[in-house]
């Protein structure tokens, strides 16, 4: 089959990469020169250890096709580091202990270490926790360089083009194929045609298929300097476990009914990430806003109490920040759903709103589609 998929971001990548490995030809178009989106505003986490009991199976199965694609494509910058959560009060100490003792513990490959031993794990981490919450399943793929490496990859078969600075502006289902038009007046037949417009729900998406059941969130983000020492894991903060679902339970509930939290953190809906990058840099985030219009500017007081705790887990101040940015990403709205699928026509799909989970769920939920299609 002949593909059209439309965005150039994870999720449409994700696609590709699955519709190539199964025989088929795909045209990918992007109307920017590369994904600027969520794609590459990210921590480039592959995230098991907070996903629903729902997604577990989709998330481990996305993890083992990071891994193997990792192999083929080195570029991505695959990396099984783990994660450790480390917590400060009783109130996060009791959600990690149940966390460790949970059903699903093993398979995501959680253990709570105390603190002696998570300086052992992570020997950077020098400052004040009472434990951490160690996952081994974790781990990192670099989201600036992944999408260049994978479409790299993917035009070596031969059954692959990306089309740069190509806007479609409409899809025509003639009931035996179908035609996408672009912004320079050419066309694209294909069989099937994938729309994985990311956060733009309007404008042709809107046109396909209406008001879908997504929502547009935004964070704010930054990078510091090489930090001269290796971070061995990705480091969480407690107020994490607030925003996972993997976590939630009475402990969640009662660490959400406890003040510990600071305001800056409770107002912008914030927990700390924060992730090593190959040039030795740190990516900290982040926040959560639900409520547009969003600011086009970025809000400093989250950035002060990023910094604050940081600081404190590490022990030491942190390099200098060299850049800061906020995005957006599309999440679905439908509890019972991981991304939104919505069919225009018989060979016309809208696929968006994994959240924050795309880069995390993308060569699952590629798959997935694939599956779904029967491609």
């Amino acid at each position: 089959m002949r593909l059209v998929i439309i965005g150039g971001g994870i999720l449409g990548t994700a696609h590709a990469l699955a519709a190539i490995g199964r025989g088929h030809e795909v045209v990918q178009l992007e109307r920017e020169p590369e994904a600027r989106g969520a794609t590459v505003r990210n921590f480039g986490l592959v995230w098991v250890s907070g996903r629903s009991a729902a997604e577990l199976e989709l998330t481990l199965r996305s993890r083992e096709l990071w891994e193997e694609i990792g192999g083929k494509v080195p570029a991505v910058g695959f990396r099984p580091a783990g994660s450790l959560t480390l917590v400060r009060t009783p109130e996060e100490l009791a959600v990690a202990e149940a966390a460790a003792g949970s059903p699903s513990a093993a398979a995501r490959g959680f253990e709570l270490l105390d603190a002696d031993r998570v300086r052992t794990v992570n020997p950077a981490l020098r400052g004040k926790f009472l434990a951490g919450l160690h996952c081994w399943t974790d781990a990192v793929v670099e989201s600036r360089q992944a999408l260049p490496a994978l479409r790299a990859y993917l035009t070596g078969t031969g059954r692959y083009t990306f089309h740069a600075h190509t806007e479609a502006r409409s899809i025509i289902d003639s009931g035996s194929g179908a035609k996408v038009l672009d912004d320079q007046g050419r066309t694209f037949e294909a069989d099937m045609v994938l729309d994985c417009p990311g956060a733009a729900h309007t404008g042709l998406t809107r046109e396909l298929v209406g008001v879908i059941p997504v929502r547009r969130v935004r964070l704010q983000m930054m990078q510091t300097a090489p930090l001269g020492e290796p971070l061995t894991t990705a480091v969480a903060d407690g107020d994490s476990f607030r925003y996972y679902p993997g976590f939630a339970g009475p402990e969640v509930d009662a660490l959400n009914a406890e003040q510990s939290q600071s305001a800056t953190a409770a107002e912008h809906k914030m927990q700390l990430l924060c992730v090593q990058r190959l040039h030795g840099g740190l990516t900290i985030g982040d926040t959560h806003e639900y409520t547009e219009p969003f600011a086009f500017d970025v809000d400093e007081a989250p950035y002060e109490h990023l910094t604050q705790v940081a600081e404190e887990l590490l022990g030491r101040k942190l390099p200098q920040v060299v850049r800061r940015w906020a995005g957006v990403y599309s999440q679905s709205v439908d509890p019972a759903a991981i991304v939104t699928r919505a069919q225009a026509s018989d060979r016309v799909w809208v696929i968006t709103g994994p959240g924050g989970r795309g880069m995390t769920l993308g060569p699952a939920l590629g798959e997935q589609t694939a599956d779904l299609l029967n491609l």
